[in-house]
């Protein structure tokens, strides 16, 4: 079936001037194609040229040879073409440009002088017949080809022209694709062979733009542009072309394996995908990479799209660049946008989610990866289109809405970024041209097992620039606040999840990856030179070495780091009976053996509620009223405990259930007392956290921490210090000093007491650096929370009694499965304190 009796009444041509007028009888062609008579034209994949899709140009059509006897089908009411006039292409050149092997394009078709004419060649399979308008003169063109190629000879002086195409149906005038020039300049190409190109989305992918001819014609199209250098052919497929490609092939621009096409009258919304002819000789429709939006799951195809978004966070972008995010409060809300209430949009959760993070008093939502991803249950983490937010929930300019939300409310948006592997779907990123291109071709490198799909090639200047350009991307599009980079170590180790044999080595015959960790050093230095008070934060679960180090320094070059080892030591240790503990009293406080060496998130992430591990609340041992009692106190410990702060969704008020990706949270939950009171416990911690400099201005800075005693096993009990700017051990607030002399600032001193015994302790003979009066400002067994009310009255009096090694100490009351918050009140060391 033709092409154009494909959909009745409806043309494959974009166009704004159509008629249902019949060609007339000078415009219809004959059945003497001499291009028919030697047989049909080679199949798609058979072409003979199978080396050209990367050659360079071969000249101009004028330099192919004039016009042969019988290559021009005789049209009635026109006169056949004298010899001397250069329509005519070589044969090869035809069979290659219809099969859609031709390297380019544009050098056979539009128009092209040729001594004293210009010869116009169009491309329109299943044309009836093709006329070049110039101005009010029309000009029939003859058939070289019964692909769809026809031809005519016009004045030499060819200021601007149209095309109308006839069809059994009717007929449109449209302007011509190939008449325009590349839309990607000689620097554009260099920089991206080169893989330095840091604004990659503005040069490939598909661009609305608007076009001037010599004439003073506006056109308005869109630009396709697309790498895959090994492609031996590449047509683009649409709506704009019924997903028949035979219309619209590629040029390949040079040696930069890019191929581009502007397509005239293409507009906003129109789905696409490239037909890729494969190195291997197999055609392939593959999804833009450089997709902006696509199609929502399980649809597949990419869609044009443009920007129109009018943003209103400028004031929050200021106040970014000037913030130094290591001694401010960071407390994060690890949020699922599918799953937390299911079936809201951006727009919904631009309202909803907002309100409840402000409610709650987290500073930071971060969101698992929102970039497009064909399968569900990966929760984002295997992405097929890395420049497109999920269609699932709208439109890339509502989620912009979405960010903006929060950040007029004074929150920041991190979201998780996966450049260590992509899956392995047909119409994806995996064997795009027909060879290992964005993924390693050494499967020892190329391949990860643990999740079946495929790695990176990082060492490759392209795909590296790929995905650095990709992170500054969601940073300058979507006003992003940090990128949360997901499985480094897998990017670090070439032995990763692989046994002996099955990996291969670096150039000096060990396991470190030499290329992703110059690639992660690159995307870090340039992230934080392009956008001030950016944070890049890694998930790097082993102890490589200055994660957190400046690039200068030989470090990988993260703001922060995931503290992996923390997460799993306090869970393992908070999931024993309360007996056992003191048998593993070590593993609460190893953390701080190593809590300077990088500049720490403290995480209770997704990972630790599926797949069988159970919720937070369900890791706690005993009967309910412990588990909710043991859950209160190692918040308020973790809070404490130097280092940023993550929560995942639902673990804020004591999720029952592991996380479900295909529902929402047990929000029900929430009318019952006991969970109602640990959602009221993580909005005092994080309003405590943030009005208290002790708790986060030092938290890279061993002097912002002290231990009171950190090895009282008998008792299961942790407590220790922490230090505001002006003050450390062995000054004295009360004077207004710190150890050094210097002015004390707000003279804040906390001190916390964890207890994860099962039962309570009175008379608690604890240390203190000073005397007078410590409020206890925050109790995780009040019965605001749920809790048995066990406490100190508000408040100790620390008198001049040495203890655990230090000059003050007092006696205080610790609630079983509980912890306490101490403020120092300076100037109090002679005032009554209430009683303990």
């Amino acid at each position: 079936m033709a092409l154009a009796d494909r959909i009745p009444g409806r043309l494959p041509d974009l166009d704004t001037s159509a008629t249902d007028a019949p060609a007339a009888a000078g415009d219809q062609p004959t059945s003497g194609d001499p291009a028919a008579a030697t047989g049909p034209p080679t199949s798609p994949g058979t072409g003979t040229a199978a080396g050209s899709g990367i050659a360079t140009g071969t000249g101009t059509a004028a330099s192919t040879g004039t016009i042969a006897a019988g290559d021009v089908a005789d049209l009635p009411g026109t006169a056949a073409p004298a010899p001397a006039v250069p329509l005519g292409l070589p044969r090869e050149d035809l069979e290659r440009l219809v099969n859609g092997t031709h390297h380019d394009p544009h050098a056979l078709l539009g128009a092209h002088p040729a001594g004293d004419v210009t010869v116009v060649r169009v491309l329109r399979p299943d044309a009836s017949a093709v006329t070049v308008l110039v101005g009010e003169a029309r000009h029939p063109a003859a058939r070289l080809h019964s692909g769809g190629v026809f031809a005519v000879a016009l004045p030499a002086i060819l200021p601007d022209y149209r095309v109308e195409v006839a069809y059994p149906h009717g007929s449109h005038v449209v302007d011509d694709p190939y008449r325009h020039l590349p839309t990607l300049g000689e620097m554009d190409l260099h920089l991206i062979s080169e893989g330095r190109h840091e604004e990659l989305w503005k040069v490939l992918g598909a661009h609305l733009r608007e076009l001037t001819t010599p004439g003073g014609t506006t056109v308005t199209g869109v630009s396709f542009a697309v790498w895959a250098p090994s492609a031996r052919g590449v047509r683009l497929v649409g709506d704009f072309d019924f997903w028949d490609g035979r219309a619209f092939p590629m040029r390949s621009l040079g040696h930069s394996g890019v191929w581009e096409l502007f397509v005239p009258g293409a507009g906003v919304g129109l789905r696409y995908k490239y037909e890729i002819l494969g190195f291997d000789g197999v055609w392939r429709q593959k999804a833009d990479p450089m997709a902006f939006r696509t199609e929502v799951p399980p649809a597949t195809a990419s869609v044009v799209t443009h920007s129109d978004y009018t943003w209103d966070d400028q004031d929050w972008i200021d106040r970014r660049a000037r913030t130094a995010w290591h001694a401010e409060p960071i407390s994060v809300y690890e949020v699922h946008l599918g799953s937390w209430r299911r079936g809201l949009s951006y727009r919904e959760l631009a309202d909803q989610l907002t309100a409840y993070v402000l409610a709650n008093g987290f500073t930071h939502v971060e969101m698992l990866p929102v970039a497009e991803h064909p399968f569900g249950g990966s929760w984002g983490y295997q992405v097929s289109a890395y420049y497109a937010p999920t269609a699932r929930f709208g439109s890339p300019d509502e989620f912009r809405h979405l960010v903006d939300t929060l950040h007029n409310a004074g929150i920041g948006v991190i979201v998780d970024w996966v450049p260590a592997h992509f899956p392995r779907d047909s119409w994806a990123l995996g064997r795009f041209d027909g060879t290992p291109l964005y993924e390693h071709p050494d499967p020892r490198r190329g391949e990860q097992p643990d999740w079946g799909t495929y790695v990176f090639d990082v060492g490759r200047n392209e795909v590296r620039n790929f995905l650095v350009a990709n992170a500054l991307y969601w940073f300058e599009e979507f006003h992003i606040d940090g990128l949360r980079v997901d499985a480094v170590a897998s990017m670090l180790y070439l032995d990763y999840s692989r046994p002996d044999g099955a990996w291969l080595p670096n150039v000096h015959g060990g396991r470190e990856n030499l290329e992703a960790v110059a690639f992660l050093q690159e995307t870090n230095a340039t992230v934080y030179r392009r956008f001030p008070g950016a944070m890049m934060i890694a998930e790097e679960s082993t102890a490589w070495p200055g994660v957190t180090r400046p690039t200068h320094l030989g470090g990988l070059g993260f703001g922060f780091k995931w503290n992996m080892g923390w997460m799993h030591d306090t869970l393992d240790y908070n999931s024993r009976q309360p007996v056992h503990r003191s048998y593993h009293h070590h593993q609460m406080t190893f953390s701080m053996v190593y809590a300077y060496s990088e500049n720490f998130v403290l995480p209770f992430s997704h990972d630790e509620v599926v797949h069988g591990k159970g919720s937070l609340l369900r890791k706690m041992p005993g009967n309910r009223w412990e588990q909710l009692a043991n859950l209160r106190a190692l918040y308020a410990y973790m809070w404490a405990h130097p280092g940023k702060k993550l929560l995942f969704m639902g673990c804020e008020f004591g999720q029952d259930n592991e996380w479900n990706e295909a529902g929402s949270l047990d929000w029900p939950l929430l009318t019952d007392p006991p969970h109602r009171g640990v959602a009221a416990l993580v909005a005092d911690l994080n309003e405590l956290y943030r009005c208290t400099p002790a708790l986060y201005r030092r938290d890279s800075d061993p002097t912002g921490f002290s231990w009171i005693d950190a090895n009282d096993t008998a008792n299961n009990v942790f407590s220790f210090l922490r230090w505001s700017d002006g003050t450390s051990a062995g000054g004295d607030p009360a004077a207004g000093v710190n150890a050094a002399g210097a002015e004390v600032a707000d003279g804040g001193v906390l001190a916390c007491v964890t207890n994860f015994a099962g039962i309570g302790h009175h008379g608690y003979r604890l240390g203190l650096p000073f005397p007078g009066r410590w409020r206890e400002v925050l109790n995780s067994d009040g019965q605001r929370y749920g809790g048995g009310n066990v406490g100190n009255f508000g408040a100790v009096q620390a008198v001049e009694e040495s203890h655990h090694g230090l000059p003050a100490s007092a006696t205080v009351t610790l609630p079983p499965l509980g912890t306490v918050w101490f403020r120092y009140d300076p100037g109090t060391a002679d005032s009554p304190g209430s009683p303990a």
